[in-house]
């Protein structure tokens, strides 16, 4: 997928942890290697030509495309399964793919706790200690190094942190009504919710909408606060994030 992912597991027997994680890590081999746009034989790229049909595909490229269309419709549209005319469901696979990994680890007898990032984009699971939740820092898009804020877990059995913007990758968010590079007055979108899925999701579809936009319609989400950097380095947040940062 084109990017780093790292696993932090609490808890387990270190044999069965070990043997999760292997299991998790070609996990994420495979749905590269069933979702990429990039190989002409995955089975995205196969469906994308007609090549095949969704029943003859995994179950999960199925389980996948429900999710994209809830999301193109949760979003009126601003997310989207499309790129340039054709299938692309990369939007949303890094989000489902570690959260799914995140699931699979913290069934592991014993495990207590699992933070997993994929991309800078995190699932987080339990706790990391008794009486200590976990907290993830967001990156300042305007001062590298710098930190915009702070999440806390705390209270949460579970909690996904993503961010959407340009800082990292530069200006690769689409606006589905153009097809062209997303403009907006944003650089970073960060959105707080239980599922990784659709936080990732969510972040970037309110990034193609600019601030205004993007405020208004994360506010109307259940389970969602966000954080909202423009490129005049002025700050917006939904009403509840406060009580997530710490």
């Amino acid at each position: 997928m084109g990017t780093v992912f790292s696993f932090d597991v609490r808890g387990g027997d270190p044999g069965a942890v070990r043997a999760a994680l292997e299991k998790a890590i070609a996990g994420l081999h495979w749905v590269n290697e069933v979702f990429s746009t990039y190989r002409d034989d995955s089975q995205v790229s196969r469906l994308a030509r007609g090549d095949l049909t969704v029943e003859e595909c995994d179950p999960e490229v199925a389980e996948v495309l429900e999710l994209g269309a809830e999301a193109e419709r949760v979003s009126d549209g601003w997310f989207s399964l499309h790129y340039e005319g054709r299938l692309d469901p990369t939007g949303i696979v890094k989000g489902w793919a570690a959260e799914r990994a995140a699931r699979q680890l913290a069934a592991t007898p014993g495990v207590s706790g699992v933070s997993m990032n994929g991309g800078g984009d995190v699932q987080l699971l339990g706790t990391p200690e008794p009486h200590r939740p976990w907290r993830v820092g967001v990156a300042d898009p305007l001062r590298p190094g710098g930190l915009a804020a702070v999440v806390s877990a705390a209270g949460a059995d579970e909690l996904a942190v993503a961010t959407s913007g340009t800082a990292e990758r530069g200006t690769h968010i689409v606006d589905p009504r153009t097809g062209r590079s997303a403009v907006t007055d944003l650089v970073a979108v960060t959105v707080v919710a239980p599922e990784l899925t659709w936080a990732d999701c969510w972040a970037t579809a309110a990034f193609a909408m600019g601030s205004a936009q993007g405020l208004r319609w994360l506010e109307s989400l259940p389970d969602v606060e966000a954080l909202l950097i423009t490129a005049g380095d002025e700050v917006r947040c939904t009403g509840g994030l406060a009580a997530r940062l710490g």
